[in-house]
């Protein structure tokens, strides 16, 4: 059974703290009927706060897996969520995952017809919201001020002055997907009068600005990295979210800042991480033990975390009659790829690149059938066995129903940041040089391939290579829509993929799509929320 302390301790808020939002009123601070008098008594209920800020990034509700939802109005398992709604927005919409449901608007992400009425945009947006709040809460009531007037001292009020740091960094992130996402936000943070003044409005490059100076202000507050306990937040997260930021500046602000890409890359390169030898044991039940390369992850437990949306989501949706494959006890039969994510593999079976991991047995999905002719047939696609319930050390996973899975979800692993350095050398960054980029790519190649077979020369390092190199290594884990639009093959007509706008050949979009509309019911709540152009 795999342990982890901000698991364990999410039981125990989920028992007693309600917090939650009304549907209607996303852009407000959620009411809480237990005070912060009762949460606050005591160094254990901050750390119980502490687990709900961690856990809204793998939890749906306070009763797990559904039953006392942290926001109404929505379905709790498949559109408030954050792993399951972030896996929609940045993998359905490319040719790395295709949906066979026709649950309501879910084939609009694939189609890229998506509209500001779209419930499961409403959904994403409302989970990054109320994130914020929780870690703003917890902002409010961890000061000096409040910890002393509650009797707090000591190692206590040390350690959760400490912590302060890791929830500014969760909120940093859940307002970055937010700036990747929507372009545009809510903003709020602990200094607001809560519940008596509508939130204003940031735009996406002052998003930028206040993450980068949020990230920089915690920087030397967090712990060195690798030195706190896993599935928590230290320096090399936060260098981490800097350098993919910085890849993408151009898009979010229209300034490259591939300089600081590198810069901030090589802190994390230099942070002691290496790249664990077995490519597929970095997404099975037991990858909490992958420290080496897992630079942050969200923890996701089969007894403790129990949600619809998480990595249960991951292995479930991608699984059919070939369950077991995947670790748990039924499939949903929903997501595969497009043949567009088979191109990037020179080998189907797997024998040459081991990070191709599909299933080509049930239902018959051989080379012929990926070209999908029927959206709504889960036979047809390459159905991906990323996932798995399964622990590589043989050991049962803690749900012995297997109902909920144990993979943790990497938010940031090593390897990103190998490809982060090399594709800003290509694209003009100072502070590295093609040699070092071409000797990174091929250390993950040389684990892809078991040898130097797969390794490349500088002259076949290109930034087209790059994009497909991160298609290979890094598909499912939320990255492919980002990729896309950075390099400018979202909605044009330069890279076409099965059904991308509904036509089975691909077909360009409109540009709008390159971002996702500011839900309209969060803009009747909130007049101060304009809205992005074309929607």
């Amino acid at each position: 059974m795999k342990y982890n302390t901000m698991k364990n301790i999410l039981p125990v808020l989920l028992a007693g703290m309600m917090l939650f939002s009304c549907a209607k009123k996303l852009d407000l601070f959620p009411q809480n009927d237990f005070t912060s008098q009762n949460a606050y008594a005591n160094a254990e209920g901050y750390r119980s706060v502490l687990a709900k800020v961690y856990g809204g990034l793998a939890t749906t509700g306070n009763a797990g897996p559904a039953g006392a939802s942290d926001i109404q109005g929505l379905d709790e398992g498949s559109q408030s969520p954050f792993i399951r709604g972030f896996f929609n927005c940045q993998e359905l919409p490319t040719d790395e995952a295709v949906v066979a449901w026709n649950d309501q608007t879910i084939k609009d992400f694939h189609n890229l017809s998506w509209s500001s009425s779209d419930p499961f945009l409403k959904g994403i947006y409302a989970r990054l919201v109320y994130n914020v709040m929780i870690a703003n809460e917890y902002l409010r009531e961890s000061t000096n001020e409040k910890l002393a007037s509650r009797g707090i001292t000591g190692n206590d009020a040390t350690n959760i002055q400490a912590s302060r740091a890791e929830v500014r960094f969760i909120r940093a992130f859940n307002y970055w997907a937010m700036m990747d996402l929507f372009g545009r936000t809510t903003f709020i943070d602990e200094t607001n009068n809560v519940g008596t003044e509508l939130p204003k409005e940031r735009l996406r490059g002052e998003l930028f600005t206040y993450i980068e100076t949020e990230l920089k202000a915690i920087e030397t507050a967090l712990k060195a990295p690798r030195t706190m306990e896993y599935g928590r937040v230290d320096q090399g997260a936060c260098w981490a979210l800097l350098a993919r930021m910085y890849l993408n500046a151009q898009v979010y602000t229209g300034n490259a800042r591939f300089t600081d890409a590198i810069t901030y890359a090589l802190k994390v390169i230099n942070g002691g991480y290496t790249l664990h030898n077995n490519y597929r044991e970095l997404f099975m039940a037991d990858n909490d033990k992958r420290i080496s390369e897992i630079i942050f992850a969200i923890g996701c437990d089969g007894l403790r975390t129990k949600s619809f949306g998480n990595t249960s989501f991951l292995c479930h949706a991608a699984a059919g009659d070939d369950a077991n494959d995947f670790g748990i006890n039924g499939g949903w039969y929903g997501y595969r790829a497009t043949k567009g994510l088979a191109d990037r593999f020179s080998d189907l079976t797997g024998a040459t690149d081991r990070r191709a991991m599909f299933i080509t047995s049930s239902f018959g999905v051989s080379p012929a059938q990926i070209a999908i002719s029927d959206v709504s047939n889960f036979g047809n696609g390459l159905h991906v066995n990323k996932w798995r319930n399964i622990r590589s050390d043989g050991l049962g996973v803690s749900d012995v129903n297997r109902d909920f899975a144990d993979i943790d979800f990497p938010l940031f692993r090593l390897s990103e940041m190998l490809l982060i350095y090399a594709e800003s050398v290509l694209r003009g960054g100072t502070g590295g040089d093609v040699a070092t980029a071409v000797t990174y790519v091929n250390r993950i190649r040389q684990r892809a391939f078991g040898n130097t077979s797969g390794d490349i020369n500088s002259s076949q390092l290109t930034t087209d290579f790059i994009l497909d190199e991160r298609a290979r290594e890094l598909y499912w884990e939320g990255h492919r829509r980002t990729d896309l639009i950075r390099y400018n093959r979202l909605t044009t007509g330069t890279y076409l993929w099965p059904w991308k706008g509904g036509v089975a050949s691909g077909t360009s979009v409109d540009s709008k799509f390159n971002i996702f509309p500011i839900p309209a019911s969060n803009r009747t709540a909130n007049p101060n929320l304009s809205q992005n152009p074309g929607y």
